[in-house]
């Protein structure tokens, strides 16, 4: 699971297994299973270890995708760190222009807080891994997708999103969906997804493909949590329990324990950013690790390192796209979408 690097990981474990109201505004957490982050103190059931990261404010844990939990409501809670109360601040000023596709706000910023705008981007970058017009258009796709959910039409969610109009909503918001904004409003009613989940050594994996390829692959404790991952992203979608994808996830193992050769088409939709890191990821020989500096470097954005980190964390398909060979710069393990530990046993196991 990512977790920020400035932050010491047992530290906020501890704070979040005594919900400890003491280490509110220090961090938040989050849970990959329920895709929700909390404050330390959060009366929430207590997650396990392995399917948590920390983040150093909200708008980071929003940038990786989660939700705030509308029991304990982490985004009242102000930010002690000077620095991630700034960045916080600058990203909630941001979410106003969301609706605004033609809006010019870097010289804003710099208005809105006293600082020359610059700094402002490069403090917002340095700390969520992306700049202000990316983190915006982030929002957008959030915003649409909502928008979607609701049941109103897709013209109407595109409009409301900020996409100005029906070919930028079908053109931006379909890539960033992965599949039509119409088959995404029915809850991917209409597409069918097949899966399998599977006991291996690493946990159960779920492997799951629509006829396009592979759009999931990922390492859980049981069966059940597998299942209900997959029928959260697509609720309306046609699941189909499939044991010819046993292949698939025996193709994965033998690759992680022998290095047998591993092709399976993919039928992930990311930004293009993405896709650099993860074919960078997938150039990573069995065995080796690199830095996510090293992984900027190799893509020719040497100051990504951030970003870099951020399209790891998304990664939808473990082992396929070999996150788990990056590893920070000291070569310490850091956080790993499926668990640290996970992330250990893997890459002993492709060491041997």
């Amino acid at each position: 699971m990512k977790t920020t690097k400035t932050l010491n990981v047992e530290t906020c474990w501890d704070a979040v297994a005594r919900r400890d109201k003491a280490q509110d505004g220090a961090f938040v957490y989050a849970v990959e299973t329920t895709g929700v982050y909390c404050r330390p103190s959060c009366a929430s059931r207590q997650p396990k270890r392995e399917n948590v990261a920390f983040f150093e404010m909200p708008a980071a844990a929003e940038q990786a995708g989660y939700r705030a939990c509308k029991r304990c409501h982490p985004r009242e809670t102000e930010m002690r760190d000077p620095r991630a109360k700034l960045v916080q601040a600058v990203a909630e000023h941001l979410a106003a222009y969301v609706d605004d596709p033609e809006a010019t706000f870097l010289a804003a910023l710099g208005t809105a807080f006293g600082y020359d705008p610059q700094h402002v981007q490069r403090l917002f970058r340095d700390a969520l891994g992306v700049t202000p017009k990316q983190y915006v258009e982030a929002l957008r796709v959030q915003q649409f997708k909502a928008e979607l959910r609701t049941g109103g039409t897709v013209l109407d969610a595109g409009l409301k999103a900020g996409y100005g109009s029906a070919s930028r909503t079908y053109e931006s918001g379909g890539k960033a969906l992965g599949m039509s904004p119409a088959a995404y409003r029915r809850g991917g009613e209409g597409v069918t997804v097949h899966y399998t989940a599977a006991q291996t050594r690493l946990g159960v994996m779920l492997a799951a493909a629509t006829e396009k390829g592979i759009c999931a692959v990922g390492l859980y404790g049981d069966e059940s949590e597998a299942e209900t991952a997959l029928k959260t992203e697509f609720p309306r979608a046609e699941l189909r329990a499939d044991a010819a994808l046993q292949s698939v996830v025996e193709q994965i193992v033998a690759h992680i324990e022998h290095g047998a050769a591993l092709e399976v088409a993919l039928d992930i939709q990311a930004t293009a950013f993405q896709w650099r890191v993860w074919r960078a990821l997938q150039t990573i020989p069995r065995g080796e690790t690199r830095s996510y500096a090293q992984v900027a470097e190799a893509i020719g954005a040497p100051t990504a390192t951030r970003a870099v980190a951020s399209a790891c964390a998304s990664n939808r398909a473990a082992i396929v796209i070999p996150c788990h060979r990056v590893i920070k710069s000291d070569g310490g393990v850091s956080g790993y979408r499926w668990g640290p530990a996970r992330k250990q046993e893997i890459l002993a196991a492709e060491r041997e």
